[in-house]
């Protein structure tokens, strides 16, 4: 062979082989960032769950006092089941599902701002140990649902980002990797319910 078609084998050889690790870099850090979108929308449900799971505690100590107070109690209830069967496949996240979720979340959230409310009603609930570390730690879930919700929203920008950027966005096409949707607070949802206890 001569030397000039060894040089064009070896500069299609190096171009070649830049390619391949060009490709194979940015698709697993394709993966690596879905992976991140992933577990940030796992941490998000699992504060959820962990709202839910407070729900009959509270549910069951504020029934003591206030037992003509059925209805929002069941309200309280029924919203926790509601949401608890809402399931979403972290794989194949998309606007309507998130949707979907977050009203069923919402519906735990306005039930428990009226359960708050009737606690108010009753100056003995309120000064319950049990209705008071109850009331802290649904505060403190709050907090940490609205990390979480911050959190994965910022995972999924980055994932987004990275494969809508040129020339990624040519191998993110190839792949199928598509655009995650973010989680959009509904109004007032970015605050915990207010815990009053005057």
């Amino acid at each position: 062979m001569k030397k000039g078609t060894l040089i064009t084998i070896a500069v299609i050889a190096v171009i070649v082989l830049s390619l391949f690790g060009w490709g194979k870099s940015t698709y697993n850090g394709f993966v690596s960032q879905q992976e991140n979108v992933e577990k940030a929308w796992g941490q998000v449900e699992s504060d959820y769950q962990r709202r839910a799971d407070l729900i009959p505690n509270l549910v069951n100590t504020v029934k003591g006092y206030a037992k003509h107070e059925s209805e929002t109690l069941q309200a309280v209830i029924d919203a926790r089941a509601n949401a608890t069967q809402v399931k979403i496949d972290a794989s194949n996240l998309d606007e309507a599902s998130i949707k979907k979720f977050q009203d069923a979340q919402g519906e735990i959230g306005s039930a428990l701002s009226r359960l708050i409310a009737v606690s108010e009603s009753y100056p003995d609930l309120k000064a319950n140990q049990n209705f008071i570390e109850l009331q802290s730690q649904l505060e403190g879930t709050e907090n940490r649902i609205n990390v979480s919700r911050k959190d994965f929203n910022e995972a999924a920008q980055a994932y987004n980002t990275a494969i809508r950027t040129f020339p990624g966005n040519i191998l993110a096409g190839m792949f199928g990797f598509d655009k995650k949707p973010y989680f959009e607070a509904q109004a007032g949802a970015d605050k915990a319910p207010t815990v009053n206890f005057d």
